[in-house]
């Protein structure tokens, strides 16, 4: 028994040496050479590579990388940025904080279920004293305190801005106020800048540059890809181990409550059956990217700033750049979109799309007037579905085009039926002016 013990301890081991060693880091400094692989070695459908760089530069991307297995396998920069050019990374820098909370958590600095009044003082909020003392660092990470998040200014971070709304734990609020305070929390538990501590214990350990300016974190977008690396590695850098805390790890890269599903510690979470968006208390009862892996946990940022981490796939992959189309929020269609794109690009030997979901396409999208729908069935009807979950259009139809001239511009989803069947609910499309 001793043997068979030891034996696969042994087996551990260097299973966990080899996926140690098997990805690839560049090294910390600042100009680093970073190895590349050619998607033709990785089996590539490579005539698509200009469809994804079309619609990359067609939705104003500045920059854009793929990592498979630590290396580089493509990037691409628009117009004059370059990769030393610097960007923000607007709410995806959220995940930056969310991953510092664990680091200082794991240092004693400050636990997760300490009340935030512990380190941001009482009446840090217009609540009550039992209202205010029931906010724990906990519900800031998972965007639950119960403050009113439809106030003037939803980034006023002054107490009489912070209103209650419901008690904390209840309500699932995407609220960019009370997660600015978590870098007070962590100066004033650790007794250093929030700068500081970032460069300490994630720039330095990884190679990063970038800094903090206002709340906004600014860098390279190779630099994004460090930290999606780091994170794809559950918090070790080559042989550094960053975050020993693997229970706070797993917490943070899984659903953190259970208003939102897709929502853990400020990261975002494909896969989960429904999540929730910024400024609506409705469930969406779709996966957060359909056309992404389940598993794709992902930064997203305004203006379309994206750092996917897909752990099935060992990649990584940042965007960078200006707003995709008009809006502006932290979730857009163009996820969607470029997941489409992408999926071609790897052959669709990915798995994907479900069977239901590949044997139904809808085009143009995006679309103002008329949406095609090609299948190899006969549809009988269909329901179109707003972003609020609310049902726009529903029909008997009898024959591929829908007329959705009617409709707002915005992102929707199709639900097709054949005879009151449902055969597909997460086909997403967007409507143009």
């Amino acid at each position: 028994m001793r043997k068979v013990i030891l034996s696969i301890i042994s087996i551990f081991i260097f299973t966990y040496s080899f996926s140690q060693t098997s990805y690839y880091f560049p090294a910390k400094s600042i100009n680093a050479t970073w190895d590349t692989i050619s998607p033709t070695t990785l089996g590539w459908c490579t005539n698509y590579i200009d469809t994804v760089y079309d619609y990359l530069d067609f939705t104003h991307d500045k920059a854009f990388i793929i990592l498979k297995d630590g290396k580089i396998v493509l990037e691409h920069y628009t117009g004059t940025f370059t990769k030393d050019s610097l960007w923000y990374w607007a709410s995806a820098g959220k995940t930056l904080t969310s991953f510092l909370v664990g680091i200082a958590q794991e240092e004693g600095f400050l636990s997760i279920n300490d009340t935030s009044a512990k380190y941001l003082g009482n009446g840090w909020t217009s609540c009550s004293a039992t209202q205010e003392a029931n906010i724990k660092i906990r519900h800031q990470l998972t965007m639950t305190t119960g403050l009113d998040d439809n106030v003037p200014d939803v980034n006023c971070s002054y107490d009489s801005c912070l209103i209650y709304k419901a008690d904390a734990g209840t309500r699932w609020a995407y609220h960019n106020a009370p997660y600015h305070l978590l870098q007070n929390v962590i100066q004033n538990a650790t007794g250093v800048t929030f700068s500081q501590y970032t460069n300490t214990k994630l720039k330095s350990p990884t190679g990063m540059i970038g800094l903090w300016v206002d709340s906004t974190y600014y860098s390279r977008a190779r630099d994004m890809a460090r930290f999606g690396s780091l994170i794809l590695n559950h918090g070790i850098w080559d042989q550094d181990t960053v975050m020993h805390d693997t229970s706070y790890f797993r917490q943070m890269t899984n659903t953190s409550q259970n208003l939102n599903l897709s929502y853990g510690y400020l990261w975002w979470l494909n896969g989960k059956g429904s999540y929730m968006i910024p400024q609506s208390q409705n469930i969406i009862p779709s996966n957060l990217i359909p056309n992404a892996p389940s598993d794709l946990i992902a930064a997203l940022g305004k203006n379309d700033q994206k750092l996917y981490v897909i752990p099935s796939m060992n990649m990584v992959i940042v965007r960078m750049g200006d707003a995709a189309y008009s809006a502006s929020s932290t979730l857009t269609i163009f996820d969607n979109i470029l997941w489409s794109k992408l999926n071609q690009l790897f052959c669709n030997t990915t798995g994907i799309q479900t069977l239901k979901e590949s044997v139904l396409r809808i085009y143009p999208n995006p679309t103002s007037n008329l949406l095609h729908i090609e299948g190899d069935f006969h549809l009988t009807a269909i329901q179109i579905v707003d972003i609020n979950g609310k049902i726009v259009l529903s029909e008997a139809v009898s024959n591929s085009d829908i007329d959705i001239s009617k409709l707002a511009p915005g992102s929707y989803f199709l639900k097709a039926f054949q005879n009151n069947n449902p055969v597909s609910t997460n086909l997403r499309f967007v409507k143009l002016q």
